[in-house]
């Protein structure tokens, strides 16, 4: 069975990116154009990582990764900001609201999949899959 990743994002160009590279590489993805439709999606289907913008209309990222956070289903879930956001302290906000990972757009498509590996549980840790 493949990986499910969720990516939460309202742009619509971005989305069409990462799900082509995240494809391409062998894993399942399934895509929430809102904050709130990303959380219950995230409840829902219990992917293996979240691709999270910050930039989200409803609910921005800082909220949605505070969310998921209260949630102990979701516990050991890697949540990576996939973000424009990059001014000093950006990076400390998304991780202190409890992101796991941060990484800049533009995303660079060769070293896009492997930057989100790397965020992923290693082997005996994190949530079971």
């Amino acid at each position: 069975m493949k990986d499910t990743l969720l990516v939460i994002e309202d742009n619509e160009q971005n989305f069409y990116l990462m799900r082509f590279l995240l494809e391409k590489n062998g894993f399942a993805v399934i895509g929430a154009g809102t904050g709130r439709q990303g959380i219950e999606m995230a409840l829902r289907h219990r992917p293996k990582a979240i691709l999270l913008d910050i930039q989200l209309p409803e609910m921005d990222g800082y909220a949605v990764a505070r969310e998921l956070k209260k949630h102990t289903e979701m516990t050991g879930t890697p949540i990576i900001a996939v973000t424009s956001y990059a001014m000093a302290g950006d990076r400390e906000q998304i991780l202190a609201a409890g992101a796991t990972g941060y990484i800049e757009k533009p995303i660079d498509p060769d070293t896009f999949v492997s930057d989100i590996i790397n965020f992923f549980p290693q082997e005996g840790e994190g949530r079971e899959s």
